[in-house]
């Protein structure tokens, strides 16, 4: 090994950061801020790159009648407001849990130690390993691209539960290849199966419940509750990450790593319950529209009764 090698890996790690930032240089408001903040003339130079003419004044207008809307409607929200109202629970118990879940199944702990499991499988060479490791790491920016294709076409609630079902199927693969390896085994098929097991890991999360999770927090909050939804369930995401990164090596000593995959695959099944249970489709749904499944979830038919009759003393 070159000496002063890892301060190459810590700084190249920068650049992508330093290019980040140039290019946040050039990047617009938003045209909805810009509104609040009456600089309209930025907002419809900024919305006017997005829209053709015809557009542009329907989107400028629906603009100024939903913050007008908010500003008579709104006080400042708080994080304990959230917690308040029946369907911005539900709506915050998807979106959290969906980022609870994201980290639970493991996925970086499949990224942070790919190259440890990669010798826990048998592989001693740790040039082997790191090779190893990049292949899935490769793999894991292909399937994202490939997730934002899906997601648009299959639909959130698909997407994720077809995801999981592969994650689970992938998990079983790698404690069995766990199982099945023992210290004096000569036979190299049980750390390909491993190798194998976390391919199809990322394979099938990486389309799935890589984006899903972060598209489905843009979409299932009214417009008030928006910004601190996201925030805490970005928050809750980063929180389920280290607990994952700094217990799964401790817990695969202490149980084995086949037990740790195990417990994983049985979160990932409580994934799949969380999602058919919690999680609504929102794929080609307005924000009104996704609002009313939250207050028809929270207070049942009732509340659908109730906007029929507004909606006919409207029509009279």
């Amino acid at each position: 090994m070159v000496r002063g090698t890892w301060r190459w890996m810590l700084g190249v790690s920068a650049v992508p950061a330093v290019i980040q930032f140039f290019l946040m240089l050039c990047l617009p408001e938003s045209p909805r801020w810009l509104f609040m903040k009456n600089e309209k003339d930025k907002a419809i130079a900024v919305l006017s790159k997005i829209y053709d003419i015809a557009r542009l004044e329907d989107e400028v207008d629906h603009l100024s009648a939903a913050l007008e809307e908010e500003q008579q409607r709104k006080n400042t929200v708080r994080y304990l407001d959230v917690f308040r109202t029946k369907e911005i629970r539900l709506a915050f118990l998807a979106g959290a849990g969906l980022q609870a879940f994201q980290q639970f199944t493991g996925i970086n702990t499949v990224m942070y130690y790919s190259p440890t499991i990669v010798q826990m499988a048998g592989f001693n060479s740790n040039q082997l390993a790191l090779l190893l490791s990049l292949i899935v790491a490769a793999m894991n920016a292909g399937g994202t691209v490939v997730g934002i294709y899906l997601i648009d076409h299959f639909g959130r609630k698909k997407l994720a539960l077809s995801s999981l079902s592969g994650v689970i199927m992938s998990l079983v693969i790698l404690a069995g290849a766990f199982f099945a390896e023992t210290p004096d085994s000569s036979n190299g098929i049980y750390g390909w199966l491993a190798v194998i097991g976390l391919a199809l890991y990322i394979a099938f999360f990486a389309p799935g419940m890589g984006p899903v999770p972060w598209t489905v927090n843009s979409e299932i909050y009214p417009e008030q509750y928006r910004g601190i939804c996201g925030g805490m369930s970005a928050t809750v995401n980063w929180i389920s990450n280290l607990i994952v990164a700094q217990t799964f090596l401790t817990i695969a000593e202490a149980l084995g790593t086949g037990v740790t995959f195990l417990i994983l695959a049985g979160i990932a099944l409580l994934a799949v319950v969380f999602v058919i249970v919690y999680v609504p489709e929102t794929k080609g749904l307005t924000f009104v529209e996704v609002e009313r499944i939250w207050k028809e979830r929270a207070w049942g038919s009732s509340y659908n009764t109730e906007s029929l009759l507004e909606h006919g003393n409207e029509s009279t």
